[in-house]
């Protein structure tokens, strides 16, 4: 029997590695792919301002929320990193978008890069601590991370207003035409194009080999590192580019507000966007807006209602939605079936 050569292995081996590559590329471009039903959905969207002027403050927030939302679950769904202090990095971008436009320059673009750069600084710092530690541990941090920069924006009340704020925000119009009106349609369809951006951006990340690594450190942390992926490397980028779509988000609130406060580093902005995620669903890019459209309508329809109780109704109907399950919930039609099938 002959020994096979080098050149020979690799010759025979390399054929099918090349197909298998190939597909997954394939595979990649398919779900990168829009569908049919898309580009309806965000034309809905842009329509609704113009359409449902006076609900343009909520499609403003909904949209804003939506990026929060995405951003963490680039981090949670998508790479399983567990996050309680997001806020730090949408606070730290609404800070230095309002001071930048009260300080420095009242334009929104420039003004929405700077609270991106700020933030993504933050989250390249963060990523160091949180590539390191275990589950736990990143709850620590990233919650501890967002109790200090609450602090810091509460004492130091000659930069940031302290408890009452940061006041006087002006913003400029947009690409110096547009100007924010009472309406709030220009800051719904601002915050919509900048949505619109991210989604784009984010989609285009998470559906890339780069993206695949990270559902493969999602999955198997141990065998990720095994197969050769650089896994704290990856950690440390995904949670930048994160921190940077938090403080993007966190830059639209205060320009098209006009307000900054210590509200945008409290836990509860956390804790908002965690349960938007439980309802929309994580690893799902439109989960995070489904969650945000869902989450937001609720809150306000509930809070005019019963403006005390509002939370009651809202934590009833999470618990409904994990004891039926979210398939089952948003798919009425289908309890019979699987009655009958059980």
């Amino acid at each position: 029997m002959s020994a096979v050569r080098p050149s020979e292995g690799t010759a025979v081996t390399g054929a099918p590695l090349s197909v298998s590559g190939d597909r997954a590329q394939a595979a990649l471009l398919r779900a990168a792919r829009w569908r049919a039903w898309e580009p309806l959905l965000w034309l809905a969207a842009f329509a609704s301002p113009l359409l449902l002027s006076q609900y343009s403050a909520i499609v403003n927030e909904i949209a804003i929320v939506a990026l929060f939302a995405i951003s963490l679950d680039l981090v949670l769904g998508y790479t399983g990193i567990v996050s309680l202090g997001h806020a730090a990095f949408f606070g730290f971008g609404a800070y230095s978008a309002a001071l930048f436009a009260k300080h420095v320059m009242p334009d929104p673009l420039v003004g929405l890069a700077v609270g991106i750069a700020a933030a993504a600084v933050l989250g390249a710092v963060a990523s160091l601590t949180v590539q390191r530690g275990s589950d736990l541990t990143r709850l620590m941090v990233t919650l501890g991370t967002a109790l200090i920069l609450l602090e810091l924006a509460n004492k130091l009340d000659w930069l940031t207003g302290g408890a009452d704020g940061l006041q006087g925000v002006v913003m400029g119009p947009v690409l110096g035409q547009f100007e924010f009106d009472l309406m709030g349609r220009t800051a719904a369809w601002y915050s919509l194009a900048v949505l619109l951006l991210c989604f784009l951006f984010v989609r285009r990340f998470v559906r890339s080999p780069f993206g695949a690594t990270l559902e493969a450190i999602r999955d198997n942390r141990l065998r990720a590192m095994a197969v050769g992926i650089p896994v704290g490397s990856r950690i440390a980028l995904v949670y930048t580019v994160a921190a940077a779509l938090a403080g993007a988000a966190g830059a639209l609130l205060a320009q098209t507000t006009g307000f900054a406060s210590l509200d945008v580093f409290e836990f509860h902005r956390s804790a908002d966007v965690l349960l938007i995620l439980v309802v929309g669903g994580t690893g799902w890019l439109y989960g995070g807006v489904l969650g945000a459209i869902v989450f937001k309508l609720m809150q306000d329809f509930l809070s005019a209602i019963t403006p005390q109780y509002w939370t009651f109704w809202l934590g009833l109907f999470l618990v409904v939605l994990v004891l039926v399950g979210r398939d089952r919930l948003f798919k009425p039609w289908t309890w019979r079936r699987r009655g009958r099938a059980a």
